[in-house]
């Protein structure tokens, strides 16, 4: 047997996800059918990360193991020719029988779009978050320094999450403020933001409820403070509402 890591990218529009669900068509579902129809047997694969309905990935990576005679290139373009077109896989090689796409992982950076325009774009409805009232990106700034480090982040914890601690560590957390976004070969002008989080591990939703609460910070409906009362708290209820999954992206995994 052979292990095989691919790179994948997919806009996750229209699908429910990531991980394989009873009458939901999903990315990892796809794949193994398609890897089915190349190889003949049941293969399954393993992302680095369960993005969610509606997440897209510009760079996902997963690793499935065939004793199939064809080589990894012939893998990426099979792929390629039975996959729908929002799901690309970008390369394929061969891997150490040690490497796990989730566990050799030493962190992931999530990136969510909010277009803070005071009119909704047509063409970025798929791929951002229209918040029309002004955020205050300084007080968002201050709010999200207290989630740096090593924190218990069960009040950003989405349920049905099955992870067996909720301690996870925040590398970074970055918020840009963007007066343009370029969309293939034209340059929308406005005002959007760009928040960037690393970390060694995510819980579920724990990114897009981090973004709902920063966003309820910077619409004035808390003070930048408030964030360190809601991490001690531990209850998902003191938190912000769950931003919508459409500006959500898995931007890298690192190892």
């Amino acid at each position: 047997m052979k292990k095989i890591k691919i790179l994948l990218q997919y806009d996750g529009t229209a699908y429910s996800g990531w991980q394989i669900q009873p009458d939901r068509i999903t990315i990892q579902g796809l794949i193994e059918d398609a890897l089915k129809q190349i190889t003949g047997s049941e293969t399954r694969i393993i992302a680095a990360g369960r993005t969610d309905a509606g997440v897209h990935a510009i760079e996902q990576v997963a690793a499935f193991r065939t004793d199939s005679n064809h080589s990894p290139d012939v893998f990426r373009r099979a792929l390629n020719g039975i996959l729908p077109p929002d799901i690309r896989i970008l390369s394929a090689t061969y891997v150490d029988e040690d490497f796990h796409p989730r566990y050799s992982a030493k962190s992931k950076r999530y990136v969510y779009i909010i277009n803070n325009s005071s009119i909704k774009n047509p063409f970025l409805i798929r791929f951002s978050y229209h918040v029309s009232q002004k955020l205050d990106t300084e007080k968002m700034k201050r709010a999200a320094e207290y989630l740096l480090g090593r924190h218990d982040f069960k009040a950003f914890q989405g349920s049905g999450c099955s992870a067996k601690t909720t301690i996870r560590e925040i590398k970074s957390l970055e918020i840009t403020e963007l007066t343009s976004l370029e969309f293939l070969a034209f340059r929308f002008e406005g005002r959007y933001l760009k928040i960037s989080i690393e970390a060694n591990a995510f819980l579920r939703f724990m990114v897009r409820n981090i973004v709902g609460t920063l966003i309820e910070i910077g619409r004035g409906r808390m003070e930048p403070q408030e964030m360190e009362r809601i991490l001690n708290s531990r209850d998902r209820r003191s938190a912000g509402p769950t931003a919508p999954a459409q500006g959500l992206f898995l931007e890298r995994v690192f190892y």
